[in-house]
């Protein structure tokens, strides 16, 4: 498996000679510590006498005991991350936060003060923590007009139109500071940096992306350094990033939070926007997002957050990605509300995913029972579950939020 520091020599590559369709997908995440076999002590004894030993045995990882310590439908809920209200779980989010259990919770809608949300988060980890391992607390904190939380204590962030006009050391300092208000507030992942690209000709059609002024640029060269630079800024206080939405949103019209039937007619597998995702990657990125755009040169059947060609093959095999791939919000958005919800989380995982994002809270639990059920009754896929269970808990472990 390719590491993620190829990734832009593989996508450049790519872009030269094209791709083909996808190749077999690739194992887990070459970051969740392996097992070792204890070599055996010396002897003294003379050669010629054998020396009975006992049968050597794997010590198992951490991340070994932890899965093995899960129910199936805790290993489930780990890959479901369900919206709750930035100021805190709501009388309704509470009871299924607290029964469900999902791996991560997103904080959705204006948020209050730094102190506030320090409470609102602790609470959140509280209810959600299964056997010695937390939530992943994310949030939008992207600046302009994508900012979950700017009460008092956070710094009002620019746009990113804004941000991808200073260099690249101005970026990562202030990422970094407003990384650090994010942890001191208990959210340790925040879902940006945009590697979208929008065309200058597009950007007042673009309602996702262009029209909110989310782009740091209008081509991939200068899209790819402010991503670097963001990324960079908030590992440097310990933030997880998620580079989003691959294989980008640039080029549609609607907005997939919104509008039904959104549609990119012109993005093809190898185009040369998508470096920018791959310059995020080897920034250090932890997560990346794909969107549910359904992308006709690409995937016409499915949309990309259900498709194994852009999963399993364009993200897995031509960026060389082992990371943690998390959806666009597949709960309240209009583009997937005639999709059963059930589907929606089995289809993520079946094509290779690892995160459900969903932003309604009331579905977790149809989340939930649809991929114990899919898993019972096929072993393929309960394969593909655990996979996706090892990289959530791999990340989670290095941030800390897995006690062994």
């Amino acid at each position: 498996m390719r590491s993620r520091s190829t990734a832009l020599v593989v996508l450049s590559a790519l872009l030269l000679a094209g791709c083909g369709d996808s190749s077999t997908p690739t194992a887990g995440p070459s970051t969740v510590p392996s097992s070792s076999v204890p070599l055996l002590p010396k002897t003294t004894d003379h050669p010629s006498t054998p020396t009975p030993s006992a049968t050597p045995t794997e010590t198992p990882s951490c991340i070994d005991a932890k899965l093995e310590d899960l129910t199936l439908r805790q290993r489930a809920a780990q890959l479901i991350m369900t919206g709750i209200g930035a100021n805190g779980m709501t009388s309704a989010q509470r009871p299924i936060i607290q029964q469900q259990k999902p791996g991560g919770v997103l904080l959705l809608g204006p948020g209050g003060s730094l102190a506030h949300t320090r409470t609102a988060t602790a609470a959140a980890v509280t209810a959600a923590t299964v056997e010695g391992i937390a939530p992943l607390v994310a949030a939008d904190q992207e600046g302009g007009q994508v900012q979950r939380l700017k009460g008092s204590g956070f710094t009002r962030i620019p746009s990113a139109e804004v941000q991808g006009t200073w260099t690249s050391d101005k970026l990562t300092a202030r990422a970094a500071l407003w990384a650090d208000q994010l942890k001191e507030a208990g959210v340790n992942t925040n879902l940006t940096p945009v590697a979208d690209v929008v065309p200058a000709s597009l950007k007042k059609q673009n309602a996702p992306i262009g029209q909110l002024d989310r782009e740091f640029g209008d081509t991939a060269a200068e899209v790819g350094p402010p991503v670097q630079a963001f990324v960079r800024g908030m590992a440097k206080s310990g933030v997880i990033t998620s580079v989003k939405h691959f294989p980008g949103i640039g080029k549609v019209r609607g907005n997939t939070d919104f509008s039904a039937n959104v549609f990119d007619n012109v993005t093809a597998r190898g185009d040369a926007d998508l470096k920018p995702f791959a310059d995020g990657i080897a920034a250090g990125s932890e997560m990346l997002m794909v969107s549910t755009v359904t992308y006709n040169k690409i995937d016409p059947e499915n949309r990309a957050a259900f498709s194994k060609t852009v999963i399993q093959g364009m993200i897995r095999d031509d960026l060389g990605y082992d990371g943690v791939v998390i959806t666009d919000d597949v709960g309240a958005a209009a583009n997937v509300a005639n999709v059963p919800a059930g589907q929606r989380a089995t289809r993520v995982i079946a094509a290779g995913g690892d995160i459900v994002i969903n932003g309604a809270a009331d579905l977790t639990a149809a989340m939930v029972n649809a991929l114990v059920v899919k898993a019972q009754q096929d072993k393929a896929f309960a394969t593909q579950l655990d996979e996706s269970v090892r990289r959530v808990l791999a990340l989670k472990q290095k941030h800390g939020l897995v006690t062994c």
